[in-house]
């Protein structure tokens, strides 16, 4: 009788084989390695080729690792180019307008990009000189499609961005494409792209930032840390959220390597760079000096620009939220994640978290949790409206941790069929057959984590498609029509400012934002009291109502002796003092009395 740990001994042999050994460290002593190839490390290979002294043996031992390379940038291309399409095929074909259900800066960045303005806090000074060479294409559509169509060239480079990073994180092409799509795909990072925003740049300088952090790693060459330095202080004249980055890869870089935070020399000419990445803050200042249009922040002084940069103003929205009200907002977020993703792909993210963890990867674990927590604890706490799209970082970082996971899965596999046939002591046909079989499954499921992320593609292509929507050219043209000669309009981040600065027509309009950065409410009395002025002054006066809000100030101007008459194309109002209309005067009458 046989004993019964002989029974259990091609088992354990096989899980041995399957899973790596706990700790293994593949390429570096910080995980940095390349789980495709299992190439040793950089010093490694120039110890080797120094001893070998071959200049054939050693184009033979490149080759492979330039092969690998050629195909990961043939990669990267593919996924950023068909990205560009997609966000192309969906793009908003002209001037955007206010929406308070979504678009809130868009159609004043499309202006401000045009006339090279002053946005509002932070400034963007990096976004807005790089619109507006885009307003230089040509191509038709006009100015407001070229500085959308400078989102979608955006997005689809950060897109092939998040490739590089999933690809230097797994050493995989199939689950780096795989984590790239997710992200691409989602409703959220989508919607972005295919409209005049901040948030396609701002995910490519961080995903820049984080595949030069990860080169470091792989090849301990100092000049990436000196290429990371500059393009975070780009990165902070983006967005000031991407400052984040900086002590998640301090944290990175003492994980790798310790040593470094302490070499004076490269910590100076990091400074030194960091401080020239910040140049395109020049450009707020050196531009507000010439008295552009729409420049109420007016950053020509050192108080006023750094309250501009800092965001000064908006602080009371930070952090806003008591601790009875976290829960809600973790709701809130969740139900955002929801949508965002698959309950799939949020298990594999999890697993990949994990797996990075089993590999005692913790330098990138360390950076990518940090990052993570540190953008979700930001936004959870910001009081504004559209919130949402402060969570889109968050959204990269589940999608690198899923590329994580499937390239987990990618692994598994691979090292079952490799068990197999040494666990069952195959041997000739019997050992070709089993590899070949592990070489299908790899195939297989390398098609099938490319193709998961396509799973919604329809639903949200629907909802995010922006090719079809006109509304802010059919706002314009009305008004350039039926308004009334010296009128006054009143708007809140109206079309309007795009009529008269971007296309010069109807310079004779008053039009005014009665409403400070920000400051807008769906029912507000400041309609009435900008509506009063104007007509004080013998204006004829008209409103344009963001969001179709009309209907919830109309009771405001009622009660103030005012009514609202729509204009005959029902996109903007009338404001008419009822003193010398009975008819009018007649109908605020009813009007107070129910």
């Amino acid at each position: 009788m046989r004993n019964p740990a002989d029974l259990v001994k091609p088992l354990t042999l096989f899980f041995e084989k399957v899973l790596p050994a706990k700790g293994r460290k593949e390429g570096s002593a910080s995980g940095g390695g390349d789980p495709e190839t299992d190439a040793p490390s950089a010093p490694t290979r120039r110890l080797s080729r120094e001893r070998a002294g071959n200049a054939s043996g050693r184009r033979r031992r490149l080759a492979p690792e330039r092969g690998a390379a050629l195909l990961a940038v043939l990669g990267g291309l593919l996924l950023g180019g068909f990205a560009l399409w997609l966000y192309v095929r969906t793009l908003a074909p002209t001037v955007l307008y206010y929406d308070p259900a979504g678009m809130y800066d868009s159609l004043m960045l499309q202006v401000k990009a045009a006339v090279l303005g002053i946005p509002n806090p932070t400034g963007y000074p990096t976004y807005i000189m790089l619109a507006h060479l885009f307003t230089y294409l040509p191509v038709e559509g006009g100015v407001a499609y070229r500085v959308n169509l400078a989102s979608a060239v955006f997005g689809a480079l950060a897109v092939a961005g998040v490739f590089a990073v999933c690809r230097l994180l797994t050493g995989r092409l199939a689950p780096a494409a795989a984590g790239a799509l997710l992200f691409a795909l989602g409703p959220a990072f989508w919607s972005q792209a295919v409209i005049t925003e901040v948030y396609t740049l701002n995910v490519l300088f961080i995903v820049a930032d984080l595949t030069v952090l990860l080169l470091w790693r792989r090849t301990r060459r100092d000049r990436y840390l000196l290429l990371f330095a500059f393009l975070m202080g780009l990165t902070m004249t983006h967005h000031m959220t991407s400052g984040l980055v900086l002590p998640a890869a301090a944290l990175f870089v003492a994980l790798t390597d310790w040593r470094k935070l302490t070499e004076w020399r490269l910590l100076l000419k990091g400074a030194g760079l960091f401080l020239l990445g910040l140049l395109p803050y020049a450009y707020l200042p050196v531009r507000a000096a010439m008295d552009p249009p729409l420049n109420e922040w007016d950053p020509s002084t050192p108080e006023r620009f750094f309250a501009l940069v800092t965001g000064r103003g908006f602080e009371s929205r930070m952090f806003a939220f008591p601790w009875e009200e976290v829960p809600d907002r973790l709701a809130l977020y969740a139900s955002l994640l929801g949508s965002q993703f698959n309950p799939l792909f949020l298990i594999v993210a999890a697993v990949g978290a994990l797996y990075l963890s089993y590999r005692r990867d913790l330098a990138a674990l360390g950076m990518l949790l940090s990052l993570y927590l540190g953008w979700l604890v930001y936004a959870l706490g910001y009081n504004i409206r559209d919130v949402w799209v402060y969570f889109i970082p968050t959204y990269l970082v589940v999608a690198i941790f899923a590329a994580s996971g499937f390239g987990a899965a990618l692994d598994v596999v691979a090292r079952a069929g490799r068990a197999v046939p040494e666990v069952l002591r195959l041997r000739g046909a019997g050992a070709a057959i089993g590899g070949g079989l592990s070489a299908v499954a790899v195939a297989a499921l390398s098609v099938l984590m490319v193709y998961l992320p396509f799973s919604g593609f329809r639903e949200t292509y629907e909802q995010v498609d922006m090719s079809e929507n006109y509304h802010g050219l059919h706002v314009i043209n009305a008004v350039a029509e039926n308004a009334a000669k010296d009128a006054t309009v009143l708007q809140n981040n109206g079309v309007l400012f795009y009529l008269q600065y971007v296309s010069g027509d109807r310079p004779d309009l008053k039009v005014v934002d009665p409403f400070p950065a920000g400051g807008w409410q769906s029912e507000s009395p400041v309609w009435v009291e900008a509506a009063r002025e104007s007509l004080h002054e013998g204006r004829r006066t008209y409103i344009l109502f963001p969001g179709g809000t009309a209907e919830e100030n109309e009771s405001l101007f009622f009660a103030a002796g005012y009514a609202l008459v729509p204009d005959e194309s029902g996109l903007f109002y009338e404001v008419t003092d009822a003193e010398h209309d009975p008819a009018l005067q007649k109908l605020i009458n009813v009007h107070r009395t129910l």
